[in-house]
C-alpha cells in the first residue's frame, strides 16, 4: 500500500492530445485517488487545454517547444515526493502506477520505467519497435547496463531523481537523458511489465521515426563524449594514429631502400595526424577530471534530498 502522506504529482506533458487526455486525467485520478495531477501544455492548436481543465487537473503551459523543456520545467515547478511522468495520449496504462510506485518505496528505487508490453498491432508504429531495439542495445554497449524499454515515456520518479536531474534536451531524446543519467550516477532503477495500447481515435503520434531517432542516435553520442570523454577522444586517437601508421608505412620503406622521401606532402600529413591524436588522448584527459568534477555535484545534489519513504 502507498502511505498516505506520500505527496504522489502525475506530470502529463501535452500537444494537441484533445482526443486523449480526459481519458489519461480519469484512469489516472482513479488509479491514484490522492495524487495531484498536472497537465503541461506546449502550444497546442486544438482544445488541450480546455479538455484538461473540464477533466480537473491543474493546467500549466510551456512556450518553447519540444519534450524536454515541458519535462524541464515541470521538474522545476511541482514539488513532490513521488512524480508519475505519463505521455498525455492514452496508451499506457494508468493501473499500473500503483504498482510502479509500490516497487520504488519497498525497494529503495530512484526511477521505476514502464516496460511496454503492447496490447495491439497498431501500439506500434513501423520502424518504431526496430529502433528502439537498436537505440536500447547502442546504449547497453556504450554505458554497460541494460534498459530494455529507453524510450518509454512511463516512469515514476523519486524526488532524489528529479531535483538533481539537470534536464539538457529539448525534444523526444529527454527519455534516453534519463536513462543515461541513471546509469551514470548508479542509481537504483527497474523496469516493470505495463500494457501498452494503441492510440485512440483522433490522436496521432508526434514522433517522426528517422529524425526521432537520429536525434536520440546523436544525444547518446554527445552523452558518452561528456560523461566519457577519455574512452570517446582515446578512440579518436587510436583511429588517426592508425590511419597515421598506414599513410607512413610506404614512406618509411621506400626510405630505407633508396634513402628519399618521395612522396613529402603525405610525409606531414602523417605527422599532422600522429600529433592530432596525441591532442585528442591529451583532451581526453583534461575532460575526464572536469567530467569527474561534475559527477560528484551531481551527487551532492542527489544526496541534499531525502530519501523516497523517508529514512
Amino acid at each position: 500500500m502507498i502511505p498516505l502522506s506520500v505527496r504522489i504529482a502525475v506530470l502529463v506533458p501535452c500537444f494537441n492530445e484533445e482526443a486523449a487526455v480526459a481519458t489519461v486525467i480519469a484512469d489516472f485520478r482513479k488509479a491514484l485517488p490522492t495524487a495531484d495531477i498536472f497537465v503541461y501544455d506546449n502550444n497546442s492548436s486544438d482544445r488541450t487545454v480546455a479538455v484538461a481543465r473540464d477533466a480537473g487537473a491543474t493546467v500549466r503551459g510551456e512556450r518553447r517547444q519540444g519534450k524536454g523543456h515541458v519535462v524541464r520545467r515541470m521538474f522545476a515547478d511541482v514539488d513532490a515526493d513521488i512524480y508519475v511522468l505519463v505521455d498525455g495520449d492514452a496508451t499506457y496504462d494508468a493501473a499500473s502506477a500503483p504498482r510502479m510506485i509500490e516497487a520504488l518505496l519497498s525497494d529503495r528505487l530512484d526511477m521505476v520505467v514502464g516496460l511496454r508490453v503492447d496490447q495491439a498491432a497498431a501500439a506500434y508504429r513501423p520502424g518504431h519497435r526496430t529502433g528502439n531495439r537498436m537505440l536500447t542495445g547502442f546504449l547497453s554497449a556504450v554505458f554497460g547496463q541494460a534498459f530494455r524499454d529507453i524510450l518509454s515515456g512511463y516512469r515514476v520518479f523519486s524526488r532524489r531523481f528529479v531535483k538533481s536531474f539537470p534536464v539538457l534536451s529539448d525534444g523526444f531524446e529527454i527519455e534516453t537523458e534519463l536513462s543515461v543519467h541513471a546509469l551514470e550516477l548508479a542509481l537504483p532503477v527497474a523496469e516493470i511489465e505495463t500494457p501498452y495500447y494503441a492510440r485512440p481515435e483522433g490522436s496521432v503520434s508526434k514522433l517522426n521515426t528517422w529524425r526521432d531517432g537520429l536525434r536520440i542516435l546523436g544525444t547518446i553520442l554527445k552523452l558518452y563524449r561528456s560523461e566519457k570523454p577519455l574512452r570517446f577522444f582515446t578512440a579518436i586517437g587510436v583511429f588517426l594514429t592508425v590511419v597515421s601508421v598506414g599513410l607512413a608505412v610506404p614512406i618509411v620503406i621506400t626510405y630505407l631502400e633508396e634513402g628519399i622521401v618521395p612522396r613529402l606532402p603525405t610525409a606531414v600529413l602523417s605527422m599532422g595526424l600522429v600529433i592530432l591524436a596525441m591532442l585528442s588522448v591529451s583532451s581526453g584527459l583534461v575532460l575526464d577530471t572536469v567530467t569527474r568534477g561534475r559527477r560528484e555535484m551531481k551527487l551532492l545534489a542527489y544526496l541534499a534530498q531525502a530519501p523516497a519513504g523517508g529514512n
